[in-house]
Protein backbone atom coordinates (compact mmCIF):
# COMPACT_ATOMS: atom_id res chain seq x y z
CA UNK A 1 0.00 0.00 0.00
CA UNK A 2 0.76 3.13 -0.59
CA UNK A 3 0.15 6.97 0.25
CA UNK A 4 1.02 9.82 -1.87
CA UNK A 5 1.60 13.22 0.02
CA UNK A 6 1.53 16.74 -1.58
CA UNK A 7 3.70 19.48 -0.75
CA UNK A 8 1.67 22.62 -1.79
CA UNK A 9 4.20 25.55 -0.26
CA UNK A 10 6.36 27.50 -2.63
CA UNK A 11 9.56 26.44 -0.07
CA UNK A 12 10.43 22.95 -1.08
CA UNK A 13 11.66 21.83 2.66
CA UNK A 14 9.83 24.32 4.54
CA UNK A 15 7.07 23.24 7.91
CA UNK A 16 4.71 22.13 5.22
CA UNK A 17 6.82 19.35 4.15
CA UNK A 18 8.41 18.86 7.91
CA UNK A 19 5.07 18.31 8.97
CA UNK A 20 4.36 15.69 5.75
CA UNK A 21 7.47 14.22 6.52
CA UNK A 22 6.30 13.47 10.25
CA UNK A 23 3.25 11.91 8.94
CA UNK A 24 5.16 9.90 6.44
CA UNK A 25 7.69 8.58 8.79
CA UNK A 26 4.43 7.68 11.38
CA UNK A 27 2.71 5.88 8.09
CA UNK A 28 6.85 4.38 7.03
CA UNK A 29 6.95 2.71 10.22
CA UNK A 30 3.09 1.26 9.98
CA UNK A 31 4.50 -0.80 6.67
CA UNK A 32 2.76 1.72 4.74
CA UNK A 33 5.19 3.12 1.46
CA UNK A 34 5.12 6.65 0.68
CA UNK A 35 6.28 9.45 -1.62
CA UNK A 36 6.46 13.20 -1.24
CA UNK A 37 5.96 15.11 -4.44
CA UNK A 38 6.44 19.14 -4.01
CA UNK A 39 3.72 21.33 -5.91
CA UNK A 40 5.67 24.60 -5.26
CA UNK A 41 5.66 26.40 -8.12
CA UNK A 42 5.07 24.03 -10.81
CA UNK A 43 1.26 24.74 -10.97
CA UNK A 44 0.59 27.43 -13.71
CA UNK A 45 -2.90 27.73 -14.34
CA UNK A 46 -6.26 27.05 -12.09
CA UNK A 47 -8.93 25.39 -13.36
CA UNK A 48 -10.47 26.88 -16.79
CA UNK A 49 -13.79 25.10 -16.19
CA UNK A 50 -13.31 23.91 -19.73
CA UNK A 51 -14.75 20.37 -19.55
CA UNK A 52 -11.91 19.03 -21.89
CA UNK A 53 -11.17 16.33 -19.02
CA UNK A 54 -14.32 14.68 -19.28
CA UNK A 55 -13.41 14.15 -23.32
CA UNK A 56 -9.88 13.29 -22.99
CA UNK A 57 -9.39 11.90 -19.69
CA UNK A 58 -6.93 14.04 -18.02
CA UNK A 59 -6.39 17.72 -17.57
CA UNK A 60 -6.32 19.73 -21.00
CA UNK A 61 -3.27 21.46 -19.57
CA UNK A 62 -0.63 19.15 -19.41
CA UNK A 63 1.65 19.75 -16.63
CA UNK A 64 1.99 18.57 -12.87
CA UNK A 65 -1.28 18.01 -12.32
CA UNK A 66 -1.61 14.94 -15.23
CA UNK A 67 1.20 13.51 -13.37
CA UNK A 68 0.18 13.63 -9.80
CA UNK A 69 -3.34 12.36 -11.29
CA UNK A 70 -1.03 8.85 -12.86
CA UNK A 71 0.27 8.96 -9.43
CA UNK A 72 -2.89 9.18 -7.27
CA UNK A 73 -4.31 6.40 -9.91
CA UNK A 74 -1.59 3.61 -8.19
CA UNK A 75 -2.03 5.17 -4.55
CA UNK A 76 -4.09 4.02 -1.81
CA UNK A 77 -4.22 7.25 -0.09
CA UNK A 78 -3.83 11.24 0.06
CA UNK A 79 -2.44 13.68 2.15
CA UNK A 80 -2.43 17.49 1.28
CA UNK A 81 -0.18 19.62 2.50
CA UNK A 82 -0.46 23.65 2.44
CA UNK A 83 0.90 26.75 4.56
CA UNK A 84 -1.87 29.44 5.27
CA UNK A 85 -2.11 32.67 3.01
CA UNK A 86 -4.39 34.99 4.39
CA UNK A 87 -6.11 31.91 5.77
CA UNK A 88 -6.82 29.70 2.89
CA UNK A 89 -4.84 27.06 1.55
CA UNK A 90 -2.15 28.23 -1.11
CA UNK A 91 -2.96 29.13 -4.61
CA UNK A 92 -0.44 26.49 -6.04
CA UNK A 93 -2.35 23.66 -3.68
CA UNK A 94 -5.68 25.25 -4.57
CA UNK A 95 -5.00 25.15 -8.18
CA UNK A 96 -3.81 21.96 -8.09
CA UNK A 97 -6.92 20.56 -6.44
CA UNK A 98 -9.28 22.11 -8.47
CA UNK A 99 -8.02 20.73 -11.26
CA UNK A 100 -6.89 17.47 -9.93
CA UNK A 101 -10.31 16.70 -8.78
CA UNK A 102 -12.07 17.46 -11.65
CA UNK A 103 -9.90 15.61 -14.26
CA UNK A 104 -8.93 12.67 -11.78
CA UNK A 105 -10.93 12.88 -9.20
CA UNK A 106 -13.16 9.19 -10.22
CA UNK A 107 -9.42 7.56 -8.82
CA UNK A 108 -9.88 8.88 -5.54
CA UNK A 109 -13.20 7.43 -4.89
CA UNK A 110 -13.43 5.91 -1.69
CA UNK A 111 -9.68 6.58 -0.67
CA UNK A 112 -8.81 8.08 2.61
CA UNK A 113 -7.68 11.50 2.47
CA UNK A 114 -6.50 14.15 4.91
CA UNK A 115 -5.24 17.86 5.03
CA UNK A 116 -2.77 19.35 6.92
CA UNK A 117 -1.58 22.98 7.29
CA UNK A 118 1.33 24.85 8.74
CA UNK A 119 1.01 28.61 9.94
CA UNK A 120 2.92 31.13 12.00
CA UNK A 121 0.25 31.77 14.15
CA UNK A 122 -3.63 31.62 12.86
CA UNK A 123 -6.23 31.11 9.64
CA UNK A 124 -5.15 27.23 9.86
CA UNK A 125 -8.90 26.29 10.45
CA UNK A 126 -10.37 28.07 7.23
CA UNK A 127 -7.55 26.51 5.51
CA UNK A 128 -7.72 23.17 6.76
CA UNK A 129 -11.39 23.20 6.19
CA UNK A 130 -11.57 23.90 2.71
CA UNK A 131 -8.97 21.42 1.90
CA UNK A 132 -11.13 19.48 3.54
CA UNK A 133 -14.17 19.67 1.51
CA UNK A 134 -12.33 18.04 -1.25
CA UNK A 135 -12.09 14.79 -0.01
CA UNK A 136 -15.80 15.23 1.52
CA UNK A 137 -17.29 15.65 -2.30
CA UNK A 138 -15.78 13.13 -3.57
CA UNK A 139 -16.66 10.06 -0.94
CA UNK A 140 -13.32 10.36 0.49
CA UNK A 141 -13.06 9.01 4.17
CA UNK A 142 -11.35 11.77 5.85
CA UNK A 143 -8.54 10.86 8.46
CA UNK A 144 -8.56 12.36 11.28
CA UNK A 145 -5.79 12.57 13.90
CA UNK A 146 -6.00 13.83 17.68
CA UNK A 147 -6.45 17.34 17.23
CA UNK A 148 -6.78 19.15 14.03
CA UNK A 149 -3.90 18.51 11.34
CA UNK A 150 -1.86 21.66 11.73
CA UNK A 151 1.89 22.41 12.82
CA UNK A 152 2.59 26.06 13.95
CA UNK A 153 6.27 27.70 13.72
CA UNK A 154 7.68 30.22 11.09
CA UNK A 155 10.64 27.82 9.90
CA UNK A 156 11.28 23.96 9.69
CA UNK A 157 12.89 24.09 12.84
CA UNK A 158 10.00 25.95 14.92
CA UNK A 159 7.65 23.47 13.53
CA UNK A 160 9.99 20.51 15.15
CA UNK A 161 9.95 22.82 18.48
CA UNK A 162 6.12 22.33 18.06
CA UNK A 163 6.04 19.10 20.05
CA UNK A 164 1.68 19.21 20.01
CA UNK A 165 2.05 19.35 15.97
CA UNK A 166 4.48 17.12 15.43
CA UNK A 167 2.67 14.72 17.54
CA UNK A 168 -0.36 15.37 15.70
CA UNK A 169 0.94 14.76 12.71
CA UNK A 170 2.36 11.06 13.67
CA UNK A 171 -1.06 9.94 14.87
CA UNK A 172 -2.58 11.07 11.74
CA UNK A 173 0.42 8.69 10.22
CA UNK A 174 -0.71 6.13 12.23
CA UNK A 175 -4.39 6.53 11.93
CA UNK A 176 -4.16 6.17 8.14
CA UNK A 177 -2.23 3.56 8.19
CA UNK A 178 -4.89 1.54 10.13
CA UNK A 179 -7.73 2.75 8.02
CA UNK A 180 -5.57 1.74 5.25
CA UNK A 181 -5.52 -1.82 6.53
CA UNK A 182 -9.32 -2.16 7.54
CA UNK A 183 -10.16 -1.51 4.24
CA UNK A 184 -7.71 -3.76 2.35
CA UNK A 185 -8.79 -6.06 5.43
CA UNK A 186 -12.37 -6.02 4.52
CA UNK A 187 -12.07 -6.30 0.79
CA UNK A 188 -10.46 -9.69 1.21
CA UNK A 189 -13.53 -11.03 3.53
CA UNK A 190 -15.32 -9.52 0.25
CA UNK A 191 -17.12 -6.05 1.91
CA UNK A 192 -18.18 -4.01 -0.86
CA UNK A 193 -17.72 -0.96 -1.87
CA UNK A 194 -20.67 1.77 -0.57
CA UNK A 195 -23.64 1.43 -2.76
CA UNK A 196 -23.51 4.41 -5.66
CA UNK A 197 -26.50 6.47 -5.25
CA UNK A 198 -27.63 8.18 -8.85
CA UNK A 199 -26.74 11.66 -8.31
CA UNK A 200 -29.47 14.36 -8.72
CA UNK A 201 -28.39 18.32 -9.77
CA UNK A 202 -30.86 19.97 -8.84
CA UNK A 203 -30.43 24.09 -7.86
CA UNK A 204 -32.43 26.88 -6.46
CA UNK A 205 -33.96 28.79 -9.76
CA UNK A 206 -37.29 28.13 -10.78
Amino acid sequence: MKVLLLNGSPHEKGCTYTALSEAAQALEADGIETEILWVGRSAGIGCAGCGACAKLGKCVVDDIVNTIAEKVRQCDGLIVGSPVHYASASGQITGVMDRLFYSAGAALRCKPGAAVVSARRAGTTAALDQLNKYFMINQMPVVSSRYWNMVHGSTAEDVLKDEEGVAVMRTLGHNMAWLLKSIAAGREAGVPEPVQVPPARTNFIR
